[in-house]
């Protein structure tokens, strides 16, 4: 297997000689530009373009947002574990979700494998590097912190590890188990299995090493050299692993192997030792690489250096987030905690979140991660949801939905005032209204209801029935729009010939001066019918003092007011006609019910 290349890529921002750039930040990327000063203090040209620099761009691959998706279904498991299942059923559990984010992490690998021979083999390619490497660590953290199988059982646990990692093991076992007598096969050392039980490798391990030993110490491998530097290897022999090192894979396959046929039954508080010996006779490079320190701090059980050093080589928050989120359930990192409030866990799935929230899609995945961390979570969430573009009411609707879930009240009154302006912008007077009540906004709610009245004024009808024939309550949100709803209603009553009912509301609406005084002309202008039918009589009642009760006198009142109206002569008329209409309607009712003249 081939050493795997885990270093972020680097790219340079093109500038005009010698000019400052200047830069923005935002939620999920930095917006880089040329500025037109110099570094001499004086000011020149510059260039016109500007350059996005994201900080997590795996999440726009499309086969890798395939990998967010699904350890989020995961991650989301992982939270319903009950904190007082026994000891040895969760150790189940986190085994088994620690095998379900490699298989995701597998599954995605293959997939970028397929595309990588095609124009893009240079990006997926980078990709492919970077989960085999992820793999691999996840896979020893597993052996080593969830698993943590005893001494002996331990070594079998990284042999399944080496094979897994070994690229043509399965192929080679497959031919070595195919051909006529697989002990003679020359692949068949290369394969080893794991069948017998531990004590029966003990013994044999322990019969084949003295034998090895002795035949080292009699020369007995002297006439076939290649025979003796491969015991001599085996052995742990340090000049013959010198000698030899171009010929072996890695250092940490050089690791098993010796563990294998030095020490099988190594404990894991020794493994560290083993580990740090190996890779410095295996590398005499001054400082190693990030993928071998990574092994290495996971060897020594250094579980806070592994998430240090992925944090600084991986070039996403994916891997560390969730490593650490099962490595908390496991109870591994309750010790440790940050200087600046959070846990570990809670600082990485926040900065993995909010990575997320910066792609159009993968956001809604993000509220979930906010959820689950119960310190910081809320705060971040309410933050980072007001930045999601409202493309769409569809979209919208989901922004909303989540912040009503969670009674964020102030972002849903802001969510719902944007998209009402955005709506009346639009002349989409319905929407804008629905948007306004669900807002609770008692001033933005009477703006629409007087444009619905402005529109009726103009049009002679009503937009959006459906809406305003079911404010029901909504409609107490302001005088304006419980106006709108009623008078609809008196419209209503009249379509149906219930001209009694009909007039009684309309006389209530008009006595209650919650109209806008433009609209007026319009209610006495409706009065004028319902006085001429014969079942509608106006109430002659009287006071002690011997005055109109105040619904009369405010509906009398209403006729005689001096108004100001665009057509001066069609408006005086109506209004002429409206007085005799009421005088009429007046007498007739006196004359009828048999009172006294007022």
């Amino acid at each position: 297997m081939e050493e795997l290349d885990v270093e972020p890529t680097t790219t340079n921002i093109p500038a005009s000689e010698g000019n400052h750039l200047g830069f923005v930040w935002g939620p999920g990327d930095i917006l880089v530009y040329d500025t037109i000063y110099k570094s001499s203090g004086s000011v020149g040209t510059c260039s016109s373009f500007i350059h996005e620099v994201r900080k997590d761009e795996d999440i726009y691959s499309p086969i890798l947002r395939k990998l967010f998706n699904e350890s989020h279904h995961i991650f989301v498991g992982l939270q319903t574990i009950r904190e007082d299942l026994p000891n040895k059923n969760k150790k189940t559990q986190f085994v088994s979700i620690s095998k379900n984010y490699r298989s995701v992490i597998r599954a995605c690998m293959e997939e970028l494998q397929q595309v990588a021979d095609t124009e893009l083999a240079t990006q997926y390619g980078n990709q492919v590097s970077i989960l085999l490497a992820i793999e691999l660590i996840w896979n020893l953290c597993e052996v080593l912190f969830i698993d943590a199988a005893p001494g002996g059982s331990l070594l079998l646990h990284l042999l399944d590890w080496v094979r897994l990692h070994k690229a043509d093991v399965d192929e080679k076992a497959q031919e070595v188990l195919q051909s006529e007598s697989p002990t003679e096969h020359h692949g068949y050392w290369d394969v080893p299995g794991g069948s017998q039980t531990l004590t029966e490798f003990d013994v044999k391990w322990r019969h084949w090493h003295d034998m090895v030993d002795h035949s080292l110490q009699d020369n007995s491998f002297a006439s076939d050299p290649n025979l003796e530097l491969i015991c001599k290897i085996l052995m742990g022999d340090e000049d013959a692993i010198l000698e030899q090192k171009d010929l072996l894979s890695t250092w940490y396959h050089f690791l098993v192997t010796r563990l294998l046929f030095s020490h099988p039954t190594v404990k894991p508080t020794e493994l560290h030792y083993y580990a740090q010996s190996c890779l410095a006779m295996f590398d005499s490079r001054s400082a190693p690489e990030p993928l071998d320190s990574i092994l290495l701090a996971a060897f020594e059980f250094d579980i806070h250096q592994v998430i240090k050093d992925c944090s600084i080589a991986l070039n996403n928050w994916w891997f560390v987030a969730h490593l650490t989120d099962l490595l908390d359930h496991c109870n591994l990192l309750q010790s440790h905690n940050l200087h600046f409030g959070s846990n570990l866990r809670e600082f990485l799935l926040l900065e993995y979140a909010s990575g997320l929230f910066t792609h159009h899609s993968l956001w809604q995945l993000a509220v979930d991660y906010f959820d689950h961390c119960p310190e910081f979570g809320r705060v971040y969430l309410e933050q980072q949801i007001e930045h999601v573009p409202l493309d769409t009411e569809r979209k919208a609707l989901k922004v909303l939905r989540i912040c009503e879930q969670r009674q964020m009240s102030e972002q849903v009154r802001s969510i719902c005032k944007i998209m009402a302006k955005r709506a009346l912008r639009n002349n989409r007077l319905g929407s804008a209204l629905s948007w306004s009540i669900r807002a609770k906004d008692a001033a933005f709610a009477t703006l629409i209801s007087e444009r619905f009245l402005q529109d009726y004024c103009a049009r002679g009808t009503f937009s959006d029935l459906d809406l305003i024939d079911n404010l029901g309550p909504a409609m107490l949100l302001s005088d304006r729009l419980t106006f709108l709803g009623k008078y609809r209603e008196f419209h209503k009553l009249y379509g149906e010939n219930r001209f009694s009912d009909a007039a009684t509301l309309l006389l209530s609406l008009m006595t209650a001066q919650i109209a806008p005084r433009s609209f007026w002309m319009t209610l006495l202008t409706d009065a004028l019918p319902l006085l001429e039918q014969k079942e509608v009589r106006l109430p002659p009642k009287v006071n002690e003092r011997n005055t109109w009760e105040p619904e009369m006198s405010s509906l009398y009142n209403l006729s005689v007011k001096p108004m100001t109206f665009q057509d001066e002569d069609v408006e005086v008329t109506k209004v002429e006609l409206l007085r005799l209409a009421l005088a009429r309607n007046l007498a007739m009712a006196i004359v009828k019910e048999g009172t006294v003249a007022v």
